[in-house]
C-alpha cells in the first residue's frame, strides 16, 4: 500500500479492527519513510448481476438507484436512515444470492415492496401506486384493501 503522503511503497499495519456489523476491515497503517499514520479499509469486491429493463437494455446495478426510490416512497415517513439501509442490504444479499448474471428490473421492484411493505404501509402504496402504473382509482383501492388484511 503506498503512502498517501509520501507516496513509499513501504507501509507498515500497525492496528486492525473488523467493523462493528463485520462488512469491513479498518486498518490503521504507517509510512517507512516519513512516519505519518493513514487508516485503509477492507472490502469484499461483490459483482451485482445486470438488470434487464423493460425495453431489454441492460444496465449496472445502482444501489444509489434502489436507495433513491426508496427514499422518495419514504419521504416524510417515520422510518430511519438505519432501517432503510437494512432493507437495501436485505435485498441486495437476496440479489447477490441468486447467482444470476442478469435479473429482469420488475424482480427488483418486487423486492423493493416486499420490504416497503414491511419498513411502511403508505410507503409501500406510494410506491405499488407509481411502479404498477395504476390507471384508475379501482387498483388504488385494491392494493390499500390488500394492505388492510
Amino acid at each position: 500500500m503506498k503512502c498517501p503522503f509520501c507516496g513509499n511503497a513501504d507501509t507498515q499495519v500497525v492496528e486492525t479492527r473488523m467493523a462493528e456489523d463485520g462488512d469491513f476491515i479498518r486498518r490503521r497503517r504507517q509510512c517507512g519513510a516519513c512516519e505519518k499514520r493513514f487508516t485503509t479499509y477492507e472490502r469484499p469486491d461483490v459483482t451485482f448481476p445486470n438488470v434487464v429493463k423493460k425495453d431489454g437494455r441492460r444496465i449496472e446495478y445502482d444501489r444509489a438507484k434502489l436507495l433513491a426510490s426508496m427514499s422518495l416512497a419514504l419521504r416524510k415517513r417515520p422510518v430511519s436512515t438505519e432501517q432503510i439501509d437494512a432493507a437495501v442490504e436485505r435485498m441486495e444479499e437476496k440479489l447477490l444470492n441468486l447467482g444470476v448474471r442478469e435479473l429482469p428490473s420488475s424482480r427488483i421492484g418486487e423486492l423493493v415492496m416486499r420490504e416497503l411493505k414491511k419498513l411502511d404501509k403508505v410507503a409501500y402504496v406510494r410506491f405499488a401506486s407509481v411502479y404498477r402504473s395504476f390507471e384508475d382509482v379501482d387498483e388504488f383501492k385494491t392494493v390499500v384493501d390488500e394492505i388492510r388484511r
